[in-house]
């Protein structure tokens, strides 16, 4: 319907916009904290621990950061909590209006587990914020004590996550629930700790009382748990433009792969901050993620390849065009036409049509791709396309190619 449509694509805008500003604000916070320096002892002794000069839209800037806080709090304070809020409510109600309200079409992929919309969604749920209750109990253990063995317990977490979803959901639905349960994991670090430990600490300034070093540590703690999962968020937030990832058929360690990288890439920019330049993290990063798109890229048990004969040469039977036709106006068209008659999709996904043959030649490798080597389409398979036809799809191009060479 046109109004849901609308309606998804306010929310997700906004969710964007709110998403920016928060990353902004924690990437900035990050690097500001990073960069501050010893002042000079006049401003010590007035209890600032460090300071920093900027320049940015032709104006000065100075920033002061206070061991305990001002002699006298002012009357405006500037609070850093509602970019999180609105970010992860605004994610949390696409995550509901799309993946839930949709889940038969987006999130429950029969080929992968036949679930019923009930059980999808429970189990949704049940990851997101059984992950979260974990991850809390986690740091409000002594395991918090030890952040090496804390991160591998976190890492080991995520992976397991990662795993269960793409057993339990589509490719698609399963990155998704990966990303909102890292998004809620950095709201709640807002929410749960960083926000009462600073409300503690102003009070304790207002009341010119002592201040727990914990509560500072701790939200610090929080605040960089967030900054090494943003890079691996973002990526989630776009991966379903790319089927190549959620639906190759080790989906769950691709996504693993492209996560560790992107945080490892992140910590190039953490340690540069604080005046440590690593090159060799930048240049294994991206010979990761070459690594990673020449595994995806390479033909997996799943992909259609050509058939051969007895002496090694390509199929000798021949796939007509009219036979092509025929299969994308029975496993297409339904979809991807001027006037869809999908149940869900009511505009052509992505603007692609098929109303005519001039419409299959122009676009044949994206149908190609899309159909034998991704995967991705048809949509969850809901108009049942069979290997066999996958495969004719795959050696009709291969003749139009040799003809043409």
């Amino acid at each position: 319907m046109p109004w849901f449509d609308w309606f998804s694509l306010f929310i997700r805008w906004f969710h964007v916009i709110a998403g920016v500003a928060w990353i902004g604000a924690s990437f900035y916070f990050i690097w500001l904290d990073n960069n501050l320096r010893t002042p000079p002892k006049w401003k010590q002794d007035k209890g600032i621990k460090g300071d920093l000069w900027a320049i940015h839209g032709g104006g000065f800037y100075e920033v002061a950061k206070y061991a305990y806080g001002p002699e006298k709090m002012p009357e405006t304070l500037h609070w850093f909590k509602w970019e999180a809020y609105t970010t992860w409510l605004s994610g949390f109600a696409l995550l509901v209006l799309v993946y839930y309200f949709g889940a038969s079409a987006y999130l429950i992929d029969p080929s992968v587990n036949n679930l019923s919309p009930t059980e999808a969604i429970s189990l949704g749920l049940g990851l997101i914020f059984g992950g979260l209750f974990v991850y809390e109990m986690a740091c409000r253990s002594p395991l918090a004590k030890y952040p090496l063995l804390f991160g591998l317990c976190l890492v080991a977490l995520i992976c397991a996550v990662t795993f269960l979803s793409t057993q339990w959901f589509s490719g698609r639905g399963a990155y998704i629930h990966v990303g909102a349960l890292i998004g809620t994991i950095m709201a709640g670090n807002v929410f749960f700790n960083i926000m009462p430990n600073q409300r503690k600490m102003v009070a304790a300034v207002a009341q010119k009382g002592d201040i727990d070093p914990q509560w500072g540590a701790g939200a610090k703690l929080r605040s960089v748990h967030n900054n090494y999962f943003t890079l691996p968020l973002l990526f989630i937030m776009i991966s379903n433009h790319y089927p190549m990832t959620y639906q190759h058929e080790y989906n769950w360690l691709v996504l693993i792969a492209i996560m560790a990288n992107a945080a490892w890439i992140r910590h190039f920019f953490n340690l540069r901050h604080v005046g440590k330049t690593k090159p060799a993290i930048l240049v294994s990063g991206a010979i990761g993620m070459l690594l990673i798109a020449l595994a995806v890229s390479w033909p997996s048990s799943q992909s259609v390849s050509v058939e051969k004969s007895e002496h090694g040469d390509q199929a000798l039977a021949v796939v007509t065009d009219s036979r092509i036709e025929e299969l994308v106006n029975t496993h297409c068209v339904s979809c991807h036409a001027s006037t869809p008659t999908d149940d869900i999709f009511k505009v052509a996904p992505l603007g692609v049509v098929f109303d005519n043959w001039q419409d299959i030649e122009r676009q044949s490798a994206q149908l190609v791709r899309r159909t034998t080597v991704t995967r991705d389409m048809p949509f969850l398979n809901k108009t049942q396309i069979t290997e066999e036809e996958r495969q004719e799809i795959a050696t009709w191009f291969t003749q139009r190619q040799a003809a043409q060479d």
